[in-house]
């Protein structure tokens, strides 16, 4: 429920920003609007203020909506009223009430960040977990319980990293740029300072996916070294040999548990083990050690079969606030939204160019997912959210595809350069092309969301 009350919120106020943009510079260049609509389909609600004034509606599939502005193209217009047509307005006017839309949501994107970054969010501190066998991070000299305190690009100048979501938003940068990234790193008390280098410019740019920050090395935060259970899932392997949250694994067929790690790679490993029987584990739980016989699941994980047991492993890792004062979250709030922004042309550019895997595409179901985990977890957090997914919204309505708003902006580009608009004939060409295009776009992302969901991504 929360799920589908995240996502309909989300879809709500992303669409009624970005068509009230285009509502809004339309009545102040002078153009009458006729209908502004949320949603498509059959109506379920309307309102009218006054006869021959705007229709507000909510509509049946709340997938998108529409401003319906006067247009001689769509039909008769008064004569008397042909002076408020959207046709007639000059093409600078025309252009600013398309390009509205989509500046409207990366307004809002500037707003979101802002008060998220007002509220303040909890994050994980920047300690690091235990860096995957042969990763990038493994081969720069960085261990678990690593504190990560601030980076560079050149070693000279650095930039505080405040939490582990800044550092992998840093990391994913350098890696899209092709950069090596230079790091400076304590242990957990904040001494012994050293510098160590992650060589992300050798990484292969089709190694950018949603697996990016595990194959570098940085997945997970650090939670200490002990070989501890931290929760357990209900009706996973765990649970059903009756594991608890807090029993300290001392020993598995007799092999003791050195760390954390140690029983992470005995856990995955499990799947080779040539006989079936249940594995035979030590715990100890409030003093007491006991007995448990533990048969973890096998499942497949990319390329592998692995074992899992549905529990998460240490003690729970640390958490800092990160909070900004007005004038420097505004600041950050900009300066994200232009970064995001160019994160996702740059990502798009390389999807269409087979530089990045094409799994990097969402749909309907993962921005749902995403809402009602956002929704979840905090006002703060779903703000954030919310200003992700109305960057993305700002841009893929700037891209020149004839049905979306950069389409059209294109043909205002034409028309200022050659002093006339497209014909009828190219312009119905372009439409059923970029009619075709969204629906390939569409079904990959929906493909996508389906394949993660079933744990095939």
């Amino acid at each position: 429920m929360t799920t589908l009350f995240g996502f309909i919120l989300t879809l709500g106020v992303l669409i009624v920003i970005h068509e009230y943009g285009h509502y809004r510079v339309a009545r102040a260049c002078g153009v009458k609007v006729l209908r502004f609509s949320v949603g498509f389909g059959k109506v379920l609600w309307r309102h009218q203020r006054r006869p021959g004034g705007t229709e507000f509606v909510l509509s049946a599939l709340p997938l998108g909506g529409y401003v319906r502005m006067l247009d001689e193209r769509e039909g008769p217009v008064d004569p008397q009223e042909r002076h408020m047509a959207f046709n007639r307005k000059p093409l600078s006017q025309r252009a600013a009430i398309v390009a509205a839309g989509p500046v409207a949501n990366l307004l809002l994107a500037v707003l979101l960040y802002a008060a998220q970054h007002w509220i303040g969010v909890e994050e994980p501190k920047a300690r690091l977990g235990s860096p995957a066998a042969a990763s990038l991070s493994e081969r720069a000299g960085l261990r678990s319980g690593d504190w990560v305190r601030a980076w560079s690009h050149d070693g000279t100048d650095w930039e505080d990293v405040r939490s582990l979501t800044d550092l992998r938003w840093q990391v994913t940068h350098a890696v899209l740029e092709g950069r090596r990234i230079h790091l400076l790193v304590t242990n957990g008390d904040g001494h012994a300072q050293r510098t160590v280098v992650l060589e992300l410019d050798k990484l292969n740019a089709k190694d950018i996916d949603a697996k990016l920050m595990q194959s570098i090395g940085l997945g997970a935060p650090y939670r200490g070294d002990e070989p501890v259970l931290n929760t357990v899932m209900e009706g996973g392997a765990a649970a059903r040999a009756g594991l608890q949250a807090g029993d300290l694994v001392l020993s598995i067929d007799g092999t003791p548990m050195r760390d954390i790690d140690h029983l992470w790679q005995t856990i995955r490993a499990s799947a080779d083990r040539p006989s079936t029987d249940p594995q035979r584990w030590s715990v100890q739980r409030n003093g007491q050690v006991i007995d448990v016989a533990v048969k973890p699941a096998i499942v497949t994980d990319g390329d592998k079969r692995v074992g899992r047991i549905e529990a998460s492993l240490g003690r729970p890792f640390e958490m800092v606030t990160v909070r900004y004062g007005l004038w420097d979250g505004l600041s950050q709030a900009a300066t994200r939204t232009w970064e995001v922004s160019s994160l996702t042309v740059r990502m798009l550019g390389r999807m269409l160019i087979g530089e990045a895997s094409l799994k990097n595409l969402s749909g309907p179901l993962t921005i749902a997912d995403y809402a009602g985990q956002s929704v979840s977890k905090g006002l703060a957090y779903y703000l954030g959210f919310l200003a992700v997914v109305s960057v993305s919204l700002g841009v893929l309505n700037l891209l020149p595809l004839p049905v979306l708003d950069g389409g059209h902006l294109m043909y205002y580009l034409f028309e200022a350069v050659t002093g006339r608009p497209p014909s009828d004939a190219w312009l119905d060409r372009l439409q059923r092309g970029g009619v075709a295009l969204m629906l390939v776009m569409t079904s990959l992302a929906i493909y996508n969301d389906v394949a993660r969901l079933l744990g095939l991504h």
